[in-house]
């Protein structure tokens, strides 16, 4: 356990990087601008400097790292809650098996049917699926058999291409049921790599056990899956601590897997009905994003993931400093979208104004969360637009959203990724797969609002490809998109 994180080494390190001088931040992020990351001792000297003009330094270096390799893309996601079944005692879940208050739902096949049909009519085409730890309710059969259901589900033009997995730790045998169900990443988080936190804060259940849990990535490699996903929960211990532990485990798989983390999840402790957990390391904001701008230039070659956890101002500012991918519109609570909907139409009759088929402007959302939401709920979330008003607010702000998935479906992935990744190569694919993409969502599922700005956002980055034969080519799919071709990649 000790070659994957060693404490010792960590607490070494923070402790020597106390007060480094300017010389030292601004050598190690002449370093980082090479995209080849950091070592334990140079990121926590970046963590240790507190001086607002070194910290903005450190933003803009991995502003342009960010730029560098993933370009001005976010991938956009949804989570889909199948289970919420759980034999874990995980003091910061709302899951978690001592609340039998909670509603508990395992979805039919129908259920995850409706569920992936809202999803799809939103414009989404990736989720990551979640499943609580309950071996007999939330068997392998039963996460394969979803799995598949999702993918079958066809809804307009629309349908889910891409299915990312967050299960618990499991065994090889059933890691290869997965890679052979066509997943896409694997995720799973140490919540916290500190033992004696990790401890305290699962009380029971198999998920208790902080060496399976750590060695879970290496078995799912074993088995096949060679796109994996690391994070933590910040708030649990020192976030400074993780920070270095989260380098420490990537550092660990690109030695011994060949490939480092696809994805770095950056989780803030949210709270929950039942839960009664106050974290002792809560994250400021301005910390959270210092977070973000090391993690990037540390582990440049990495996706970095944010949630639904964080406000729309804060995401904001993350996508700047290295977020790739995050979640939008989410719901997480098996049956939510569904449930929403419902909510939602029987609602609307009472939110319009007299006499007149219009919504009060002056009433609460229609995708505000309704009590049932929220008491089932595994974490509150902060931001709650529909994803039409975050792919708006991806525009407004110079991004293109996307919904690509051509990596996965082309096999780069894995090694093959992270040869494309490491010296942002892979920018060159996922600039014109995510005009298409976005061009796609812009047809099936954009007001004239949304058409008129994306339209012109396309054009200003379908001028930024270099290469005159890709550029043709995407402008050749971008108009057979236009007459009612789905689905185009390179």
């Amino acid at each position: 356990m000790e070659n994957i994180v060693d404490e010792k080494r960590i607490f070494d390190c923070l402790s020597k990087a106390q007060r480094p001088s300017t010389a030292v931040i601004e050598a190690v992020l002449e370093k980082g601008l090479l995209k080849r990351g950091l070592t334990l001792t140079e990121a926590a000297a970046l963590m240790s400097t507190a001086e607002p003009q070194l910290i903005q330094k450190i933003f803009e270096t991995a502003s342009r790292i960010k730029d560098d390799i993933y370009g001005e893309r976010l991938v956009l996601f949804a989570p889909l809650y199948v289970s919420d079944y759980c034999v874990n005692d995980c003091e910061y879940c709302n899951f978690h098996e001592r609340n039998r208050e909670l509603n508990r739902r395992r979805l039919t096949k129908n259920e995850i049917i409706a569920e992936t049909k809202c999803l799809i009519d939103m414009g989404h085409k990736r989720v990551l699926v979640e499943f609580g730890e309950d071996p007999e309710r939330n068997s392998i059969d039963y996460i394969c058999e979803a799995i598949e259901t999702i993918y079958s589900v066809k809804s307009g033009a629309g349908n889910i291409r891409r299915i990312n997995v967050n299960v618990a730790a499991t065994t090889t045998q059933h890691y290869k049921r997965l890679k052979a169900a066509h997943i896409g990443t694997y995720q799973l988080f140490q919540e916290t790599y500190h033992r004696k936190t990790y401890g305290e804060v699962h009380r029971g259940g198999p998920k208790a056990d902080y060496n399976r849990q750590l060695t879970s990535h290496a078995r799912a490699f074993e088995a096949g899956i060679d796109d994996l996903g690391i994070g933590v929960l910040f708030g649990l211990y020192d976030w400074r601590f993780e920070v270095l532990a989260l380098i420490s485990h990537a550092q660990w798989m690109e030695k011994e897997l060949g490939v480092g983390p696809h994805t770095i999840s950056v989780p803030r402790f949210c709270p929950a009905p039942a839960v009664k957990y106050k974290p002792p390391y809560s994250v400021s904001d301005d910390d959270f994003l210092k977070i973000i701008a090391i993690l990037r230039i540390a582990v440049p070659y990495t996706g970095m993931i944010l949630s639904t956890r964080e406000t729309p101002d804060i995401r904001a500012k993350a996508f700047r400093l290295g977020i790739s991918q995050a979640s939008a519109a989410s719901i997480t609570t098996p049956g939510g979208y569904s449930s929403r909907v419902r909510h939602e139409k029987s609602s609307l009759p009472l939110l319009c104004k007299e006499g007149r088929g219009e919504v009060d402007s002056d009433l609460p959302h229609l995708a505000s969360p309704y009590k049932g939401e929220v008491e089932n709920a595994q974490f509150e979330t902060h931001d709650q637009r529909p994803l039409s008003e975050v792919v708006k607010a991806a525009i407004a702000d110079g991004l293109i959203p996307s919904f690509c998935t051509a990596c996965y479906r082309k096999e780069r992935t894995g090694e093959i990724f992270m040869d494309l990744a490491r010296p942002g190569i892979i920018h060159e694919f996922c600039r014109p797969n995510a005009i298409l993409t976005f061009a796609e969502y812009l047809e099936d599922y954009g007001d004239e609002e949304v058409k008129k700005s994306g339209g012109t956002l396309i054009r200003r980055y379908l001028n930024k490809i270099s290469d005159s034969h890709l550029k043709e080519e995407t402008q050749n799919r971008l108009r057979e998109i236009h007459s009612g071709k789905r689905d185009l990649y390179f």
